[in-house]
């Protein structure tokens, strides 16, 4: 039905010139569209936007949707009269991105769900110009944004490729379009999913020599078996001179790369390349490689959008600019031949996409901005190096990041927990799909010292986090499918923590699969086993039954413990309030 409303709907267009020889040509292919816009006028015309579908809202206002955000943070669901945002850090309300009053927009993609149907529509590339759907219980519009360029006369575009897709099995449909996303983009990969430590949080921008190498020797001594050890913000001098270190870091970057791989690791950085603060030598030296505002001065990100979460506002690089993407390119280039560093965590990416300001070529949009600043970075890093993308926007980065950070930051509470696991499983779909999928640290440690964030908010006193609710966390991360980094400080942690981490490694590299969106019950079918998460997300004891097919005994993996065998199904009793079980279920041949 939906597919048929969008074939035979209407279209607009928003532009300083009215005329029906400005033409929008949507060619279908089955359940997907490829849109070209054409100028056959005489005239140069300014495009704002392009709703390319435009439709009576076919679902009712109790019908339930989700819809994906331009950024990282952001992810939107509930139902059409009842919008919520999964985070506070909307697009609209933290990053200041188009809004309309009564409408909800979301990003790329949509999925649409009542009575065991669903309908999802999606963007199956964003190569220049970035999708989205807004909505309310009368209408429903899908939009593409033109950043007001210019279209000569004569000219045409090749606008975004879109799909439509309808069934009663909605783990199907995002199956379908991860592959035929991959259809339109060839996913970087890596031989095996990254594990590793991260020294962020346990310390913030506070990090020295000394702690690195600290947590490092206790690593060695518990004998955790994790590759990389991520060095995190604060080495560097200023946001953007990434080559320069701090006072803290006496002897440098690349000597303390090398005692790290002495150790038998690999060195992984923190970088954010497409931002600088207004004391960086980058921004000083090289003002006119940054995003400009209408007097043609850099614009400080703080004026229109979210300024920065440390030594803001900053400043925003220049894709579009030659001069950037040389400099982007060395730069890396510069750290994988001296630093003998091949894992680069990319952090506030999003600023390098932001469709604010003015940029060195008038006729490329944020999105081109951005991605030839990734391929830029990627040809630096070269093929043997590991990207991972955080605070990123999403779809740009599709086809340039090896890893994605498809959560918030860990914190060591119960509502950081349970509010990060419902955003990973809302995309565990893209895991392998897009990317691998990076749910952010597993923490199972208290802290022993305060942590300031970047806010000045102390992050650390409270050790309230039951025993349970580290594990709910630990399930989370293991049935993310995705990487496996720890965030706690070996120096304390005891061997029963050190236990459950090394249990937890290697990544299992498939996310669980759920039948709902409670996420009670999710599902990883390997090889040789089944493997089983229950989350309890409530307040009071919850029983769960499982239904399988074929027969299994069943161990409680993190009670070392067997449980029996079952067929068919298992009923698992008084599971207690914010836990979780992970039972791995190994079949049964009679």
């Amino acid at each position: 039905m939906l597919e048929r409303l969008l074939k035979d709907s209407r279209y607009s267009i928003s532009c300083t010139l009215k005329s029906k020889r400005l033409v929008l040509e949507r060619l279908w292919d089955g359940n997907i569209c490829r849109s070209k816009l054409i100028n056959n006028t005489d005239k140069v015309c300014t495009i704002d936007e392009i709703k390319v579908f435009e439709i009576d809202m076919p679902f009712d206002e109790d019908t339930f949707y989700y819809g994906e955000g331009y950024t990282m943070l952001s992810q939107n669901y509930g139902t059409i009269k009842k919008p919520q945002d999964v985070t506070p850090y909307t697009d609209s309300g933290h990053y200041k991105l188009k809004s309309i009053e009564g409408m909800t927009i979301v990003y790329n993609l949509i999925c649409f769900s009542k009575n065991n149907q669903h309908d999802m529509l999606a963007f199956t590339s964003c190569n220049r110009f970035s999708g989205h759907f807004c909505f309310n219980a009368g209408r429903l519009q899908v939009i593409i944004n033109t950043e007001r360029l210019n279209i000569n006369p004569g000219e045409s575009w090749d606008l975004e490729e879109f799909i439509v897709l309808s069934g009663d099995n909605i783990n199907c449909l995002y199956k379908y379009l991860g592959e035929r996303i991959q259809h339109n983009y060839s996913r970087l990969t890596e031989d095996k999913i990254p594990t590793g430590w991260c020294s962020w949080y346990c310390y913030g921008p506070d990090i020295s020599e000394e702690i690195i190498i600290n947590n490092l020797n206790s690593i060695k001594e518990k004998n955790v078996e994790i590759k990389y050890i991520q060095i995190d913000d604060g080495y560097q001098k200023h946001m953007g001179d990434w080559l320069v270190q701090g006072d803290t870091f006496k002897c440098g970057i690349k000597a303390l790369c090398k005692i790290i791989k002495d150790k038998g690791f690999e060195p992984a950085i923190w970088v954010a390349p497409f931002i600088a603060e207004q004391e960086s030598q980058l921004f000083k030296d090289h003002p006119d490689w940054f995003v400009k505002d209408a007097e043609g001065k850099p614009l400080p990100s703080d004026r229109v959008s979210f300024g920065g979460w440390r030594n803001a506002p900053w400043y925003m690089l220049d894709g579009t600019h030659p001069e950037v993407c040389s400099y982007l390119k060395q730069l890396f280039k510069t750290m994988v031949q001296e630093w003998d560093c091949r894992y680069f965590k990319l952090d506030a990416n999003v600023w390098g996409a932001l469709p604010f300001g003015n940029r060195f070529n008038k006729t490329m949009t944020c999105v081109e901005a951005y991605r030839m600043g990734m391929k830029a970075i990627l040809e630096g890093a070269g093929e043997d190096s590991f990207i991972l993308g955080c605070n990123a926007a999403m779809w740009p980065s599709l086809g340039l990041v090896h890893g994605m950070r498809i959560t918030g930051d860990v914190a060591r509470s119960w509502d950081t927990f349970s509010g990060l696991a419902k955003e990973c499983f809302y995309r565990n779909w893209q895991n392998n799909a897009l990317w691998v999928n990076d749910p952010d640290c597993i923490v199972i440690n208290h802290l022993d010292t305060e942590l300031i964030a970047p806010d000045g908010d102390v992050k650390a006193l409270d050790k309230t986090v039951t025993e349970d609710e580290f594990l709910f966390h630990a399930t989370h991360i293991i049935a993310s499918g995705g990487m496996l980094l720890s965030g706690d400080n070996f120096t304390i942690m005891q061997e029963q923590k050190v236990n459950i981490l090394k249990k937890s490694i290697p990544p299992i590299g498939v996310a669980a699969i759920f039948d709902d969106t409670t996420f009670s019950v999710g599902k990883i079918e390997l090889d040789n086993k089944l493997i089983i998460c229950l989350f309890n997300w409530g307040e009071v004891d919850k029983d769960m039954e499982v239904c399988f097919q074929g027969s299994f005994e069943v161990f409680d993996f993190w009670q070392d413990k067997g449980l029996g065998k079952y067929n068919k199904k298992i009923d698992i009793k008084n599971i207690k309030p914010h836990s979780a079980k992970l039972l791995v279920c190994e079949p049964v041949t009679d």
